[in-house]
């Protein structure tokens, strides 16, 4: 039975308010966003972005595997950092540890991560963190497409979102990231992409994907 995502549903909605169309005034928060004075200061501008609004819509409607979200779970102390993928339409899950936040270490562990499945990569999508500011580097490693979200929507990277809800099971908020290990991060990962998912009819995502890369 046909389905359309929670994201596409939003994205419609506020794209009708823009267009002076009435659908948001059906939704059950009616509260105005408020301005976040001083948070573009702090996280630093990003050249050459390319909004969430070009991506294609075979990314929202879940049409083909390859299309990829991406984010930071932070340690206690604001530096060291796991990097976090997923691909949206298996779940398929990717974690890598950062030393230091920076543009730098954060591409140079999404590139790696996503190399040996690089023929399974065509689009990325992040927040507006300065950390994803080499995403032309990234775009370009990969030969895929890289996007922004809009400021403070998480849902348009929902299953993302998800995912580091999850990965908070492993490596707790305060939690300091110094003392975690390469079997650590191998047993979350593992833990993630081999639990069953209903969204998937019970399968996991490691069966999921996987069975898409073998048919390549």
């Amino acid at each position: 039975m046909p389905s359309v995502s929670h994201e596409r549903i939003y994205q419609h909605t506020y794209s009708d308010k823009r267009a002076g169309g009435t659908l948001h005034k059906s939704l059950r928060c009616q509260k105005q966003r408020k301005k976040r004075y001083g948070q573009r200061e702090r996280r630093g501008a990003i050249v050459d972005q390319v909004s969430i609004e070009q991506r294609s819509d075979i990314v929202d409607q879940l049409g083909r595997y390859g299309d990829w979200e991406a984010d930071l779970v932070i340690g206690a102390g604001q530096q060291q950092a796991l990097v976090t993928l997923n691909e949206r339409r298996s779940r398929y899950s990717l974690i890598g540890k950062v030393e230091r936040k920076t543009a730098q270490e954060v591409s140079d562990t999404m590139i790696a991560l996503l190399t040996p499945f690089a023929d399974c990569v065509h689009t990325v999508t992040s927040d507006n963190g300065k950390e994803f500011a080499q995403h032309g580097r990234i775009a370009k490693d990969l030969d895929a497409q890289f996007f922004f979200a809009h400021p403070y929507c998480s849902w348009e990277r929902g299953a993302n979102e998800n995912m580091n809800g999850l990965i908070r099971q492993f490596f707790p908020k305060k939690m300091a990231f110094d003392g975690i290990t390469a079997s650590d991060i191998a047993l979350a990962t593992y833990s993630l992409n081999h639990r069953p998912r209903k969204c998937l009819g019970f399968k996991t995502p490691h069966q999921v994907f996987m069975s898409q890369l073998q048919s390549h």
